[in-house]
C-alpha cells in the first residue's frame, strides 16, 4: 500500500528556507516511495474563519474557497508535513488562517460528537512540523507548538515529530546549513518506513 504524504507550506515567500526545508522531507518521503504532493497556501484564495459558529450546529464549514479542496486532500493523507516558518515568534497568517478553519472538525469531535478517530487511526497518521527561523533562541519555535498540536489532534494526526533549524542568520540560510537538509530528508524517509512496516501486518490478513 502507497503512502501519501501531503506538505502544506504555510510560506509567504516562495522557494526560500522553509520551503526548501519541506521539499527535502517530500524528496526523502519520495525516495522511501511515498506518493507525494505539496500545496503552497500563498497563492490560494481562502477566508479565515469568521467565528460564526455555524459548524457547531451543522458540521460543515459554510465557508467554501480554495481550503475546501485542501481539507478534502487532508482527509486523505497518510502523513501531513506543515510547514511555518516563525514570524514575530509564531507561525504565519498563512499557516494559522489554515488552523483556524479546522473548526468544523473541532465542532464534529467535541460538540457534535459524529467524528472519532480510533487510537489506531491516529497511529497510522503521522504530522510533522516544519519551521525555520532567524533567531538562535532556543526557545525560538515554542508559541507555534501548541497551534500545531492542535491542528494534528483535530485532524486526527499523531504529531510525531519536528523538522526545525534555527539561527539562519548566522548561517546565512538553509542551504549553508550543516545538517538541516540532510537531516529533514532522513525524516521523511523514515515516516514512510515506519507506516509502510505498520501496513504490512494488517495487509497479510486473510
Amino acid at each position: 500500500m502507497t503512502v501519501n504524504v501531503l506538505g502544506i507550506s504555510g510560506s509567504p515567500r516562495r522557494h526560500g528556507n522553509t520551503e526548501t526545508l519541506l521539499d527535502a522531507v517530500l524528496e526523502g518521503a519520495r525516495e522511501a516511495g511515498a506518493e507525494v504532493e505539496k500545496i503552497v497556501l500563498r497563492p490560494l484564495e481562502y477566508a479565515s474563519c469568521q467565528g460564526c459558529n455555524v459548524c457547531h450546529r451543522t458540521g460543515v464549514c459554510v465557508l467554501k474557497d480554495d481550503l475546501t479542496e485542501v481539507f478534502e486532500k487532508i482527509e486523505n493523507a497518510d502523513v501531513i508535513v506543515l510547514a511555518s516558518p516563525i514570524y514575530s515568534m509564531g507561525i504565519t497568517a498563512e499557516a494559522k488562517g489554515l488552523i483556524d478553519r479546522a473548526q468544523y472538525l473541532w465542532a464534529r469531535k467535541f460538540i457534535l460528537k459524529n467524528l472519532y478517530y480510533a487510537p489506531d487511526h491516529t497511529r497510522r497518521h503521522k504530522g510533522i512540523f516544519v519551521s525555520t527561523a532567524g533567531l538562535g533562541w532556543e526557545n525560538v519555535f515554542d508559541a507555534a507548538f501548541p497551534a500545531i498540536t492542535a491542528f494534528f489532534n483535530t485532524t486526527g494526526f499523531e504529531y510525531w515529530d519536528n523538522v526545525i533549524a534555527n539561527d539562519l542568520d548566522r548561517y546565512g540560510g538553509i542551504t549553508r546549513h550543516p545538517t538541516a537538509l540532510t537531516e529533514a530528508r532522513e525524516k521523511g524517509r523514515d515516516v514512510v518506513n515506519l507506516l509502510a512496516g505498520q501496513q504490512e501486518p494488517e495487509d497479510a490478513k486473510p
